[in-house]
């Protein structure tokens, strides 16, 4: 004769769950997650709170299954509302992690950052590009370190300057194309040409100017602006290449 095993109502068995945790009023009160979706939640890549929680339920202990009362809750919170508590203890709750995720999830921010770095710069003798492992071994040398309250984009920006003290890079150059009626031209050519690494090409032909060259990405905003500004409307800016790069094997050293 069989059987029915019975859970007790206070508790809920949850397995392959990322906890968030908040202490309030004295109590402990935790909510189960899916993994990899509280962090695409807090950047809001993530806006569907269903595709974050495992369930609406509050727990005190998510690993035991114990829920939270809701005389506790109240107290806590202001509120019975589950949703509303979820909420509140998704934005500004700990998210639990073990020291092997909090590992892999370092190495992959880290792997993340070397990618992006590979992406912006290129050997400033050969102009190739730059293997990530290269970029990664060169940050473990400086023992380089993450910084939580900086994404991936503004860290690699942030470290650029100190690899080239250790390795030869630089920030790829973006090749663009300038095209301005002359009278406007010749008022700012001088500012213009200014904003350019390099002039590959400048041509007066036909009642205008034509520029073609490589500049930094930090100052395509400065281009962009004169060039609209200064020629009210006529003026146009043209992006060949995001990064000028040459053909041929990656540099390995």
């Amino acid at each position: 004769m069989s059987k029915n095993i019975k859970t007790p109502t206070n508790q809920k068995l949850l397995t392959n769950v990322a906890v968030v945790r908040m202490k309030k009023m004295g109590k402990r009160f935790e909510i189960a997650c899916y993994k990899n979706k509280v962090v695409n939640w807090r950047n809001k890549t993530e806006k569907d709170i269903d595709e974050v929680l495992q369930t609406h339920t509050i727990f005190t202990n998510v690993s035991k299954g114990q829920l939270a009362k809701k005389d506790e809750l109240a107290a806590a919170f202001g509120t019975e509302d589950q949703l509303e508590i979820c909420k509140i203890i998704l934005e500004k709750g700990d998210l639990q992690v073990s020291d092997k995720e909090r590992q892999a999830a370092t190495d992959q921010s880290l792997k993340e950052v070397s990618q992006l770095i590979a992406s912006m710069v290129v050997n400033p003798d050969t102009k190739r590009p730059i293997p990530p492992s290269v970029i990664d071994k060169a940050l473990h040398e400086m023992h380089f370190s993450l910084k939580p309250n900086r994404n991936a984009k503004q860290q690699a920006l942030e470290v650029i300057p100190k690899l080239r003290e250790t390795i030869r890079i630089e920030r790829a150059k973006m090749r663009i194309r300038v095209s301005m009626p002359s009278h406007e031209a010749k008022q700012t050519h001088n500012r213009l040409k200014a904003l350019f690494a390099e002039v590959e090409m400048e041509d007066w032909a036909e009642g205008g100017l034509e520029m073609v060259g490589l500049i930094e990405p930090g100052q395509f905003r400065a281009t962009d602006e004169l060039v609209r500004n200064e020629s009210k409307g006529h003026g146009r800016l043209e992006i060949l290449s995001l990064k000028d790069v040459r053909d041929g094997e990656l540099e390995i050293s």
